[in-house]
């Protein structure tokens, strides 16, 4: 049976955009061990279903194609949102 993590995607740090910020990801969690290459060292496995990842745009479209798929997974919440302090520059000499 597969098994699948349920995370709500992150706003990108690259870019101001908001664009798929609240996107639901389910992504396929490998069942092998990474284990590195021996020319390059780079960590990888033939484990490719591990790459899959489908877009939802709610929670609930992500749980009911999990259960209707017959895929288990757990659901990791998302990180609380920073809460921005706002100061003038004159308060950084106070």
């Amino acid at each position: 049976m597969a098994a699948a993590r349920i995370f709500q995607r992150s706003k990108n740090a690259m870019q101001s955009g908001q664009a798929r910020a609240g996107e639901w990801i389910l992504q396929y969690e490998s069942h092998r061990p990474h284990s590195p290459d021996p020319l390059t060292g780079w960590s990888g496995g033939a484990d490719t279903q591990s790459q899959v990842t489908i877009g939802f745009p709610d929670l609930d479209a992500a749980k009911a194609y999990a259960e209707r798929h017959g895929i288990a997974y757990h659901v990791t919440p998302a990180a609380p949102a920073a809460k921005l302090r706002l100061q003038s520059y004159a308060d950084n000499f106070k």
